[in-house]
């Protein structure tokens, strides 16, 4: 099991944790209260800032229950190994109806996992595969 320490910048926010045992994800928290307009987007606190290991990432992810009832998404997502500020999520409202956002609610989770850096290299042309077409070209049946 891979340690990551986390620094609660406001006592009354839970630690995040995962729910069930093989969760993937675990849960990140609301630091603030707020409410977010229906089409709108705001960058919510979490209160904590963590520390990934080397070659780590943490991937921040929808709670599907927020995204089903309520329409909130999360927007962008990718935690950084470096980062050591204040971890914020950028939610947004897609449904018609606000939503209210209470201190220590869970608002969107965290998959930590280790990442392969590439080395990018330029070329003057790809190989062929036998995959053709892109965006839904193989049907939806």
């Amino acid at each position: 099991m891979t340690k990551v320490r986390i620094q609660k910048l406001d006592q009354e926010i839970n630690l995040p944790s995962y729910i069930h045992k093989d969760d993937a994800a675990f849960d990140l928290r609301s630091a603030e209260e707020l409410i977010i307009n229906p089409q709108e987007k705001a960058i919510v606190k979490t209160g904590i800032k963590i520390a990934l290991p080397k070659n780590h990432v943490g991937l921040i992810w929808d709670r599907s229950g927020l995204a089903h009832n309520h329409g909130i998404t999360v927007l962008g997502g990718v935690l950084d190994a470096g980062y050591r500020e204040e971890i914020k999520v950028i939610l947004v409202n897609l449904s018609n109806q606000p939503f209210k956002i209470g201190k220590n609610d869970r608002i969107a989770q965290m998959i930590i996992q280790p990442y392969i850096k590439a080395q990018i290299e330029e070329v003057n042309k790809l190989e062929e595969t036998d995959r053709k077409g892109g965006l839904g070209h193989t049907g939806t049946k």
